[in-house]
């Protein structure tokens, strides 16, 4: 029994049951008395997560510990771990063996908690030496990819207490021949970063290892994961525990303390007119703001949403900075995936010893690597979810108390509408849920020839395995077999395009075995991060070439000699260009002559959009029935905002009222504008369906295809997270358009996607990450790498060659990983049956002249002329024109629907 004044009651539902927060002598009186002083002396008092987690943890449970940054959720797992080695310890039943296994996503993220454990293990050691006159030694080791083969090799000899991994480094070890009986012993597995891994196929490749290790172990260890503010927290728990062998959950506590710490977020929008001030006008604003609030904090980490839009801005805050005197260039620093680990490392270090003032990170910085003090961060535009929202302001005050200050900077309209909303929702603790990928195919195959490496296994066992995941309890055995079959190689014709059998499977006996040469595919190849082409970048410094970073294959293709651009922060004039690498030299204080490296912008969270949505018809509905004065005080009130930023919200919903006749689209109207372009003779169909991209991805694509089919020709698509385009040649009537959108369904809707991405340069990349992770294409073969271009060509010739199968199961994986990972197929048929509900209603209007203000930056987005933001700023600010002379006419006549005491001034 636990000495605790009251008992742990738990009522566990599903398997599920919520931890109770103790007081810090009950939490502490379960610790031996050396460690309880220790960590008194050290920290003082407990945290919420803590008081939450420990008792739990001691009592044997599985525990899933949800809080912010900094508010020691690595300590509330570890310290009742460490108390129990240190118990063995003194008691002399510590052995040589691994008790527990920390994973975490990030290497960098390893290295820090093995430096973060060290120092408290040698304490407590010290603690308990002086105490009892006992030495005593927890060991703790990291095993990634950066490990050396000798470190390996102590391992096996001496195996270390905690031994701390990644996933990919997890199921190699799970086979590797000496190691592999040394986990067998293992009590305790630490998932930090939950949330991260969940959401993707590094998540599902995890859970199958973690179930691969209860075989080796030959029972249920303890479970324990760490996550950031994320929900639904019961679905990432069950991802965590996992079902037993009988289809039943594993039973999990979860220590909700995600909203312990106290937030604070403000918009800052600059005094400017959003749509006609200039772009350098506006940035030379937004930089101001921003360099006051450096100068206001001690350290300030700035997030981006791009890559390129990080070098871009330590790029201009070195130059107007240190130009100054005001800080020194060291001073700033940028910090993303793209920059090799030694700089990568180097700005981490900077920014732990406070030598920096500020850090500008696009994601990179996100996850919990231990940065030290942030008193601010500073969003540049939308972070496209509430959770990304938070996990990012709560890397500043990095203590359990301190309050996480953060300011978002917005860049237009649809940006501070977007901004004002996630800021409420944020406060509210108003979460987006994860998705968690269920069933990819190709992760699987990794497994299956993981476990036939083991020993010979059954069908009946390797489905018995599987389905304890929950990211694969529902699969079939249809579904599995049709995996066995492809890797046992009963695909006639694939051994021509060098694809073979990397196991044996005896169809009589249902028996799956080893087969020759696969164990060191496996080795080679285990993981599941494609490869992306990156072309490196070697800088010639006195006449010495040094390794710098990377660039996107699609950049680095526009790059000829003499180009200048930015890396890093700093600038580098392009000498020569090879096909897997660029040398360059220093080119400081000079101007880039190429305006931005390409990356990929990220999609507004599904339930963000809905509720942008949602706060679009709100407004739109208080304008037609109270003063402007009201409104823009409601607003101001409601949403913590300046005058300024109400009025510009007032102004731009206003006018799109004013403009279609009050069809304001929102959570529940979708307004279709049919656009003829006179100067580029085109007609556009805008839709204005406020659903996120990936929604609207499937959405657009869908419709796409079907008129293509109807008009005989091709349909040119631009997606964004508020709407999308499709533009073509031939002219199209009202009675048209909304016949060939009623073709649409959730019944038939995934079946015209997939026709409609078949043909496509996504469809063929995709498979080839698919097919890698699935060992058809190797990455490296016998010690050496594939290129990534010969791996495209050889995954296009496939492709043609499965035609004639139905349902190849990587085929398929692609399919499924385009629809429901990279699109959203399930929240797009959810909107289309609320069309057919009529809980969301369609309208079509024609804009003869000017489409109306919530097109513009659908319209911005998508020709592909507008290169530079000034440019589509310009654009912008020509549509504005004549929407305000439209504005114009309209308010002659303008009728007693939408209440005006006067016209907002539009400037």
């Amino acid at each position: 029994m636990l000495p605790l004044k009251r008992e742990l009651s738990l009522d566990f539902s599903n398997g599920i049951a919520y931890a109770h927060e103790f007081g810090d002598a009950e939490v502490l009186s379960l610790l031996i008395p050396q460690i309880a002083q220790w960590f008194k002396g050290k920290y003082g008092s407990l945290t919420p997560p803590q008081k939450m987690a420990i008792p739990y943890i001691k009592a044997g449970y599985n525990v899933l510990i949800s809080s912010p940054t900094g508010t020691g959720k690595t300590l509330a797992a570890f310290l009742p771990i460490i108390d129990e080695l240190f118990r063995y310890a003194l008691s002399g039943e510590l052995k040589d063996q691994v008790y527990v296994v920390y994973v975490s996503p990030l290497r960098a993220l390893n290295n820090d908690m093995q430096k973060n454990l060290i120092q408290p293990l040698s304490d407590i050691r010290e603690h308990i030496s002086k105490e009892l006159g006992v030495n005593v030694d927890v060991r703790v080791a990291v095993r990634t990819s950066d490990t050396l083969p000798h470190e390996k090799s102590k391992m096996v000899k001496t195996p270390p207490h905690i031994l701390i991994t990644t996933p990919e480094s997890l199921a190699l070890a799970l086979n590797a021949p000496k190691f592999r009986e040394k986990l067998a012993t293992v009590r305790w597995v630490i998932v930090d970063e939950v949330h991260e891994l969940a959401s993707s196929k590094r998540g599902a490749h995890l859970s199958l290892s973690l179930e691969r290790l209860v075989d080796l172990v030959g029972n249920d260890y303890q479970r324990i994961g760490l996550s950031a503010t994320i929900a639904p927290l019961e679905e990432v728990a069950r991802f965590l525990a996992g079902y037993d062998d009988g289809g039943v959950p594993r039973p999990i506590v979860i220590a909700d303390a995600r909203f312990s710490k106290p937030i604070d977020i403000r918009i800052a929008v600059p005094r400017f007119d959003l749509v006609y001030t200039p772009a350098s006008v506006l940035n030379e604003a937004i930089y101001e703001e921003l360099v006051k609030l450096v100068l206001q904090h001690k350290t300030t980490l700035v997030f981006t949403n791009t890559r390129s839009a990080t070098e871009r801005v330590v790029y201009k805050l070195k130059k107007s900075l240190s130009s100054n005197g005001v800080l020194d260039a060291d001073e700033i620093e940028a910090h993303h995936s793209s920059l090799s680990r030694d700089l990568r490392l180097e700005v981490e270090d900077k920014l732990k010893k406070g030598f920096l003032r500020v850090a500008v990170s696009s994601t990179s910085l996100e996850l919990g690597i231990d940065i030290g003090y942030i008193d601010l961060v500073v969003l540049l535009s939308s972070p496209k979810s509430v959770t990304r929202l938070l996990q990012r302001v709560g890397r500043a005050g990095h203590n359990a108390y301190a309050v996480s200050k953060g300011v978002i900077i917005v860049v237009d309209r649809d940006d501070l509408v977007e901004c004002t909303v996630l800021a409420k929702l944020a406060i509210q603790r108003k979460i987006d849920r994860v998705k968690i990928p269920k069933k990819p195919l190709d992760i699987l195959a990794q497994h299956i020839v993981g476990m036939s490496l083991e020993r010979p296994r059954t069908i009946d066992e390797v489905f018995r395995v599987i389905k304890r995941s929950y990211s694969y309890h529902e699969i079939t055995e249809e579904e599995l077999l049709s995996v066995i079959k492809y890797l046992s190689g009963k695909y006639p014709g694939l051994e021509d395009y060098s694809v073979y059998a990397k196991i044996r499977y005896d169809e009589e006996s249902k028996v799956i075995g080893r087969k020759r040469g696969a164990r060191m595919i496996y080795q080679l190849n285990v993981g599941a991060i494609p490869d992306e082409a990156k072309v490196i970048v070697v800088a010639v410094v006195n006449g010495r070439k040094r390794y710098i970073g990377d660039l996107e294959e699609g950049f680095a293709e526009i790059l000829a000699p003499g180009d200048i651009f930015v890396l890093g922060g700093k600038t580098y004039r392009v000498l020569s260009l090879y096909p897997t690498y660029i040398v360059v030299e220093p080119a400081e204080g000079e101007r880039p002559t190429v305006p931005s490296w390409f990356s990929e912008m990220l999609p507004l969270a599904y339930d963000s959009a809905l509720e942008v949505g949602k706060f679009r018809r709100i407004i739109a509905e208080l304008i037609n029935f109270m003063p402007r004065e009201y409104v823009i005080s409601w607003i101001m009130k409601e949403y913590n905002i300046e005058r300024h930023a109400a009025e510009h919200i007032y102004d731009y919903v206003y006018q799109q009222m004013v403009f279609t006749n009050n069809k304001v689209p929102s959570d529940r109207l979708i307004l279709i504008e049919l656009w003829f372009d006179t100067e580029k003779r085109t007609t556009n169909i805008i839709f204005h369906s406020l659903f996120g991209r990936r929604v609207n991805d499937v959405l657009s694509r869908a419709y796409a295809y079907v008129f293509a089919r109807y008009l005989r020709e091709g349909v040119k698509v631009t997606v964004t997270d508020n709407g999308f385009m499709l533009t073509f040649s031939s002219p199209i009537k009202v009675d048209e358009v909304s016949r060939l959108v009623s073709m649409v369904s959730h019944r038939n809707v995934e079946d015209i996607v997939r026709k409609a991405v078949r043909a496509t340069e996504l469809f063929k990349k995709r498979f080839r990450h698919c097919a890698e992770r699935a060992f058809m294409l190797l990455r490296r073969y016998k010690g050496v790498d594939v290129s990534i271009m010969r791996r495209q060509v050889n995954a296009e010739k496939i492709i043609q060659a499965l035609e004639i199968y139905d349902k190849f199961p990587i085929i398929e994986e692609t399919y499924r990983e385009i629809l429901e990972d990279f699109m959203d197929l399930t929240h797009a048929k959810e909107v289309l049956k609320k069309i057919e509900d009529s809980e969301i209603k369609v309208e079509i209007i024609e804009s003869d002249i000017v489409p109306s203000p919530f097109a513009h930056n659908i319209i911005a987005y998508g020709y592909s002329d507008v290169v530079l933001m000034e440019d589509k700023r310009k654009l912008i600010a020509k549509l504005q024109d004549m929407v305000k002379k439209v504005l114009e006419e309209k308010s002659k006549t303008a009728k007693e629907g939408i209440y005006h005491e006067a016209l907002p001034t539009i400037t």
